[in-house]
């Protein structure tokens, strides 16, 4: 007897020492399956924002040269330069005259195309052939596109006794030409996730709409729209990044001209670590874009769970 109690006195510690262990085990097999990707996100994004966040704090005259700490004084020249604020600004402009276009093309070619034929499949091919061709090569074709009465697009017009304006060398048109190029660039690509999207509509409710007297704009309102808001915020994520990131048609067809006129916070930044050689500038400007991508994503990542939770319910 004493034995018994002696035995089970000793295996309750060994069993709480046991069970004290076994989270333990499991904690350690998570961080050891996620190590190798914390390794890979701290060798190429903590690491360099840390970098350029230590940069922007700092001046440098000359590469390789001595930096001298200037604390905040890049963020405060940043924002009192007006070639920033006009960047910024053309930057908000291009991506309400962008994104909202493609989208509205692209759910409308997936509507048109929703239905699967031979006829459709042609023309799916037709309007996602753009997202294959290189940004750079595309804006070497819309380089002769709008070459001033000579150009593709004032060919055409002058057959409509039509004359052309000079469409990079306006400052009032240059960036609206830019944003034509991006809307047919992307408004293919859109669509395809909307056409994944249009497949989870269930044509019951489309049903039920036509009986009830729905016309084919209240089916859009009513019952496609509220189906395909997770998507729609999918490819507005998607839509608004870029906007930040892609400048490749900029430094072929305009860089940044005429005035400034289609400088982008991207290129701007190119401007003043390249050819200005000031890196805290470029980086102070390189932060304050990774802020907007980080409100940006935070603010679409919001309105993606709304979405979802609506569905859910």
């Amino acid at each position: 007897m004493a034995d018994t109690v002696l035995a089970n006195g000793l295996a309750r510690p060994q069993a709480l020492q046991l069970a004290s262990w076994r989270p333990h085990r499991s904690t350690l097999l998570a961080f050891g399956l996620l190590a190798p990707s914390l390794i890979l996100l701290t060798l190429f994004t903590y690491w360099p924002v840390a970098q350029v966040f230590w940069q922007s704090l700092h001046n440098q005259q000359k590469v390789g040269g001595p930096q001298a700490f200037v604390g905040l004084a890049n963020f405060a020249a940043l924002f009192a330069d007006a070639a920033f604020r006009k960047a910024l600004a053309n930057n908000l402009l291009y991506a309400f005259g962008t994104v909202i276009p493609s989208l509205v093309l692209a759910l409308g070619f997936a509507m048109a195309l929703a239905r699967s034929s031979r006829v459709n499949a042609l023309f799916r091919s037709l309007f996602f052939l753009p997202v294959l061709i290189p940004l750079v090569a595309a804006a070497s074709v819309f380089l002769f596109v709008f070459l001033p009465n000579a150009g593709l697009l004032d060919y055409h017009l002058a057959k409509l006794a039509i004359s052309g304006p000079n469409w990079l060398g306006d400052p009032d048109i240059a960036l609206w030409s830019i944003m034509g190029l991006t809307i047919w660039k992307n408004a293919g690509y859109y669509m395809l996730f909307f056409l994944a999207g249009l497949q989870a509509v269930p044509a019951d409710a489309y049903e039920a709409a036509i009986l009830d007297g729905a016309n084919p704009w209240q089916r859009l309102r009513y019952v496609t729209l509220p189906y395909l808001k997770p998507t729609i915020g999918f490819v507005l994520v998607i839509g608004l990044i870029n906007v930040v990131t892609q400048v490749d048609h900029v430094f072929v067809l305009t860089k940044g001209g005429p005035s400034d006129s289609t400088n982008l916070l991207l290129f701007y930044v190119y401007q003043q670590a390249v050819e200005s050689y000031d890196a805290g500038r470029a980086a102070a400007g390189t932060l304050v874009m990774l802020a907007l991508l980080l409100i940006i994503s935070a603010g679409s990542l919001r309105t993606l769970e709304r979405s979802f939770g609506e569905r859910g319910q």
